[in-house]
């Protein structure tokens, strides 16, 4: 039986997901959780008995269904160690951990839907032009200076930090966000992006994508 993958095309969480499961060559199923504005699948009753969080990504494989990327991830590599997205050797595997919390804890969560929504409802502010801008500047200052020689961000083999990565600059692309001081993020993101594991994993190439 496949893995399932909850999804929606444009969370750069799930977009984590589809690129480690593609990377890993494993078995799996996406299905669509809209997100969209008047449909808000994750906020059924269905939904939200599989996932109390009722958010997207959610993964479940047999007997296991959890939320929360980076703990899926860890499980992927866990249980399908293979293809190994974490390096062996240390102080390299810890790393890329490092990397990848760079984003999923300080970078992601404060430019997600949710906040960006609050900011613009409660404090009338534009987050695109000011906030979104701000906190990618200062989190891709710090990551310019982990990256190791390619061609990918730890060297010559894809690792969970492309996969963190490639959505979030996808996301800043999508908003407008000057690169010019990152060069070595761009060129390991558009490294990646020629690859069929990337690709694939793509918004646009979504079965979902509107």
């Amino acid at each position: 039986m496949p893995i399932k993958l909850y999804s929606y095309w444009r969370s750069s969480a799930a977009y984590r997901l589809r690129i480690a499961l593609n990377l890993k060559g494993l078995d799996h199923e996406i299905i669509p959780v809209s997100l969209a504005p008047g449909v808000s699948e994750h906020r059924s009753a269905e939904y939200a008995r599989k996932n109390p969080q009722m958010l997207v990504p959610f993964l479940e494989d047999g007997d296991v269904a959890i939320g929360q990327s980076m703990a899926m991830l860890e499980y992927l590599e866990e249980e399908y160690p293979e293809i190994a997205l974490l390096p062996k050797p240390q102080p390299l595997r810890s790393e890329v951990r490092a990397f990848c919390q760079a984003i999923a804890c300080d970078i992601h969560p404060i430019l997600n839907l949710r906040v960006m929504k609050y900011i613009k409802a409660e404090f009338k502010a534009d987050p695109q032009a000011d906030w979104y801008r701000h906190w990618i500047h200062e989190g891709f200052k710090a990551l310019e200076q982990m990256v190791k020689p390619g061609p990918f961000v730890f060297g010559d083999t894809p690792t969970l930090a492309d996969a963190l990565l490639v959505p979030q600059m996808y996301n800043a692309r999508r908003f407008d966000v000057p690169l010019d001081a990152y060069p070595k993020l761009v060129a390991a993101v558009d490294f990646c992006n020629e690859l069929d594991a990337f690709r694939r994993a793509a918004p646009e190439q979504q079965s979902d994508a509107g």
